[in-house]
């Protein structure tokens, strides 16, 4: 064997024993198998998805709508990371629980998906809650006030909205204080949110001294509620508490006119604020009362107004009152992935789902152009109250 063949051999036995090696490139980091839910991978040329579940068609269609594009701003502006784009993937789910487990499942499945601002409705959320904890992706809602979901022992869901706790203390006190109504009929659609905060209006409201004429349940996507109208009518409430959404709002303040309640005021919730209430209600709809969520004036939320509005051809807080919190939900997403976030030798983005789980829940002195955010044990991150607005002229102004 003459040297010359042993040298050709060795070499290309090095490059073979080179090529079947491990290669330390691919190799994931060090976090990512200390982690209890190990870590996405996002590889390069693809998007950090941020998931959404909200109704997107349908009559309550405006606040996912809404929320949604207040969070593709937080997108717009969160620019890239490393290299790396965000990308918010909004689903329909209806508004209600099955939607919303269909929408969890989909996105679980997806390994790029690495946080969910919503769900935005507090019965999907509750559905969809299980599974993202099994697989550990922190949710962070705009909008799910519901004040049970922070007491089931969730370690990812946490909210940025005040919860209907708050609310409905607030909202009880406003209806017996400032408008001095001392009988009020509570109508609620059966959903966690509806009926949960009706409960917490109506027991807030007894205790301050007022009566409670009614408490009644309507089936949801109805468009004639006159029975229960008629009912309701025979206690004499001065006013009406619905808890609930647009759709079912603006019929009963339809049909108050014609059922002997033409004298009670509708008094509604932030689930039935915003433009949609005006169009379907028009005249019907003078003196009815809702929660708003605008925040004050500031230089950021100038800057979110101004890109909103460029965006999508109208001003924020007209679909919903939670544009501004859908923004502020995807940008604290975003900052918590960008903190616990590491680049791979290969390129690709590893993002540990259980460091930013914990990340989330931990959250501290966040600045959003709604408020600044502190999460505390249970994923409580608002403490502040709401602002009641009144329709004057047709158009919703604040209340006195």
């Amino acid at each position: 064997m003459s040297k010359k063949f042993v040298v050709v051999f060795v070499v290309v036995l090095a490059l073979v024993l080179t090529a079947c090696a491990p290669s330390s490139a691919g190799k994931a980091p060090a976090v990512c198998s200390s982690d209890p839910f190990g870590c996405a991978k996002v590889d390069p040329g693809t998007t950090v998805k941020v998931g959404m579940g909200a109704p997107m068609t349908g009559g309550d269609a405006s606040f996912g709508i809404d929320i949604s594009q207040g969070a593709q701003i937080a997108v717009t502006d969160a620019g890239e990371f490393q290299g790396f784009k965000f990308e918010l993937v909004a689903q329909d789910d209806g508004g209600n629980a099955e939607g919303g487990a269909a929408v969890a499942n989909k996105l679980v499945a997806d390994p790029s998906v690495v946080a969910i601002a919503g769900h935005i409705y507090s019965g999907a959320t509750a559905a969809a809650m299980p599974i993202y904890e099994k697989s550990g992706l922190p949710m962070l809602s705009p909008s799910a006030t519901n004040p049970a979901l922070t007491t089931k022992g969730s370690k990812v869901f946490n909210r940025v909205a005040f919860t209907d706790v708050i609310q409905g203390q607030f909202a009880a006190k406003f209806l017996y204080d400032n408008l001095g109504f001392k009988k009020v009929a509570f109508i609620h659609d059966g959903s966690d949110y509806g009926k949960g905060l009706a409960e917490v209006v109506r027991d807030n409201f007894t205790k301050l001294g007022g009566t409670a004429t009614d408490f009644q349940a309507i089936t949801p996507k109805e468009t004639d509620y006159s029975a229960v109208l008629s009912t309701v009518a025979a206690g004499n409430p001065e006013a009406i508490y619905f808890g609930g959404y647009t759709a079912e709002a603006s019929v009963l303040a339809n049909q108050m006119k014609t059922t002997g309640l033409e004298n009670a005021v509708f008094f509604g919730c932030d689930g039935t604020y915003g433009k949609d209430f005006l169009d379907r209600t028009g005249k019907n709809g003078e003196g009815a009362f809702a929660v708003s969520l605008t925040p004050p004036d500031s230089p950021d939320k100038a800057k979110f107004d101004a890109a909103y509005q460029a965006a999508f051809g109208q001003a924020p807080g007209v679909l919903s009152p939670f544009s501004w919190n859908g923004y502020d939900s995807t940008a604290a997403l975003i900052a918590m992935v960008e903190k616990v976030a590491v680049k791979g030798d290969d390129g690709s983005l590893y993002v540990p789902r259980g460091a930013l789980v914990d990340a989330v829940r931990t959250l501290k002195d966040f600045k959003g152009v709604a408020g600044t955010y502190t999460c505390n044990d249970v994923g409580e991150c608002n403490s502040n109250g709401p602002l009641f607005v009144t329709i004057k002229d047709g158009a919703w102004v604040p209340a006195q």
